[in-house]
């Protein structure tokens, strides 16, 4: 028998409970209320970082009718415009740190949601000041600061969560408990990917300097990254962009003008509010006319993002980081396997990242594969197809709503768009895989899975953000019977609204409930672990990690890469 066996009773307690008991045991901790936590009958006193785009989401599925807005903030209020008249009773603010400073006795909870490069700033911020914080996907833009919020979080005693939503999703649990009920056996491989990003990637020059938009303070966007001056694109930059888009299907619509100047902004997304700027030219988040940084271009670019392994390889690995107990104490190596380019200050489109794991508690080592792929299935177990990989309409067991509201759909059969191998174009599922459901006239694509665990009984694959999930070939899904559930369903999933249900567990956290399913004693080594793979892009060779240290050890170059350098006046440290 096999050394590695599944403990249930080892999987529920170190997955539901990890941080949830004091340290010194129940009893040991001062009050809830002393401790900065609510009543749940009292109404929370919410303020955001980031007021438009995906905070502007965030702070909808947060307070929804019950909490209270009292304090905004946004680098540029054009940007921030939607929450301020959604909102008008709440202060506003450019600088959080006035925020905090001026309406900090009025705030009892934030949503951190600016680019991705000042989340350890301001989320730090807030903790030392008492807050609960919900911090928007990735984490951190580095390792260092994934680990230094996980340290904050332990110290400063207050409620956390990442803005992962597919973790509230029955699915992610279902993959879960699928895996630990030995139906695929020992996984040693996972294979996960997107398609290509959206947003513009691997440009060669940076256009000359232009106006900074009358709504927007530059130096306050860039927080702690280094000075550059602020520019909206220059014709090449915008031609650039147009043949881009006609090469991988997404332009849509005339061709640019000069970048809009307004709504640059600190959130996290593009969405309506980038299809309104645009004058109607798509709508996708990327798109040509927000120019060259902003609002959502930095997502590509070294010094502000982690391109898509940030943007959704935190979606599409979260079963596998779950189910497979992944954590940067049992990380061997990561190794970018390769990359189309290696441009001087955007990620390259494509790349393949290799990461090595000891054996964990009663599972074996495993390697897990992360792929910016253009055009399919980056895997396909062998010997099978995709078709025969896919679900089979109708058949096998439906983990949750059969089409997701909210827009997170969950991977029902039949080419759902919730299936969709391909999770970046837009941000929603436009790979492989992708469609709206049967009746959507379009044939499905690919497997209908963005990641395949690897086991020495079969195949299991998860899609979207976590929110589908089945066992390959389609034929073994559809004669399968889940196993009994014993993972707690996140608060709220009834909603149909992972997104809501997951803010939700984030609330209930905040007024003494128990820790939410992603908080920072998750979400901080997940992170910390994740995004070692943007690093791992300026370099060739495996690179072996030192968790002591929390560095690679065989290339010293690389950790500049691991912990950011911050601009004068912009340090942290805990």
């Amino acid at each position: 028998m096999s050394d590695y066996r599944f403990s249930r009773r080892y999987f529920f307690y170190g997955s539901l409970l990890a941080g949830a008991v004091p340290r010194g045991g129940f009893g040991s901790t001062p009050s809830l209320k002393a401790l900065g936590f609510k009543s749940p009958n009292e109404k929370l006193n919410l303020a955001a970082i980031g007021a438009g785009g995906q905070p502007a989401s965030d702070l909808r599925g947060a307070q929804a009718g019950v909490e209270n807005v009292v304090a905004l903030c946004d680098v540029d209020w054009s940007r921030g415009k939607e929450s301020f008249e959604r909102f008008p009773q709440a202060k506003k603010y450019k600088d959080f740190r006035q925020m905090l400073d001026k309406s900090g006795k009025e705030i009892d909870a934030l949503i951190v949601g600016p680019p991705d490069h000042m989340h350890a700033t301001c989320a730090l911020a807030c903790m030392a000041a008492g807050k609960h914080v919900y911090v928007e996907k990735p984490l951190t833009r580095t390792s260092w600061e994934a680990r230094l919020l996980a340290q904050a979080a332990e110290k400063y005693k207050v409620a956390t969560q990442m803005g992962n939503q597919g973790y509230s999703h029955d699915a992610t649990r279902v993959a879960c408990e699928i895996f630990w009920s030995g139906e695929i056996g020992e996984v040693k491989e996972v294979h996960a990917w997107s398609g290509r990003p959206s947003w513009p990637q691997e440009m060669t020059k940076i256009p000359a300097p232009t106006p900074v938009p009358e709504t927007l303070d530059w130096d306050l966007w860039l927080g702690g990254a280094a000075a550059r001056p602020f520019t909206a694109g220059d014709e090449e930059y915008h031609q650039f962009v147009q043949e881009r888009n006609a090469r991988s299907g997404r332009g849509r619509g005339p061709a640019p003008g000069p970048a809009a100047p307004g709504g640059p902004g600190a959130g996290a997304a593009g969405g309506a509010l980038g299809a309104a700027m645009a004058g109607g030219r798509g709508g996708y988040p990327g798109q040509e006319s927000f120019g060259f940084y902003l609002p959502f271009n930095w997502r590509g670019f070294y010094d502000f993002g982690s391109s898509l392994i940030g943007d959704w390889g935190v979606h599409i690995l979260g079963p596998a980081n779950w189910g497979l107990q992944l954590h940067p104490q049992y990380l061997l190596s990561v190794e970018c396997i390769k990359k189309d380019s290696l441009p001087p200050f955007t990620f390259p489109d494509e790349l393949a990242i290799k990461y090595e794991f000891a054996a964990r508690p009663n599972m074996p080592p495993v390697t897990v594969y992360w792929y910016h792929h253009a055009g399919g299935d980056a895997y396909t177990p062998p010997g099978m197809t995709a078709e025969e990989a896919r679900k089979i309409p109708g058949e096998g067991p439906q983990v949750g709503p059969a089409q997701g509201q909210g827009g997170f759909f969950a991977g029902s059969g039949g080419g759902a768009r919730g299936a969709a191998a391909g999770a970046a174009g837009a941000g929603r599922g436009q790979g492989a895989g992708a469609g709206r459901g049967a009746g959507a006239g379009r044939a499905p694509q690919g497997s209908g899975y963005n990641c395949i665990f690897v086991g020495s009984k079969g195949y299991m694959g998860t899609s979207g953000r976590g929110e589908g999930v089945g066992l390959l070939p389609g034929k073994r899904w559809a004669e399968y019977k889940l196993p009994e559930p014993y993972l707690q369903r996140s608060p709220g999933a009834s909603t149909g609204s992972n997104h809501t249900a997951h803010l939700r567990d984030w609330v209930r956290a905040c007024k003494g409930g128990a820790p939410a399913c992603s908080n920072f004693s998750i979400a901080g080594p997940y992170t910390e672990w994740l995004v070692l793979g943007a690093a791992a892009v300026h370099y060739d060779g495996k690179l072996t990690w030192d968790n002591a240290k929390g560095e690679f050890a065989n290339n010293k170059e690389v950790n500049r890469w691991v912990k950011p350098t911050f601009r004068k006046g912009w340090e942290i440290k805990l």
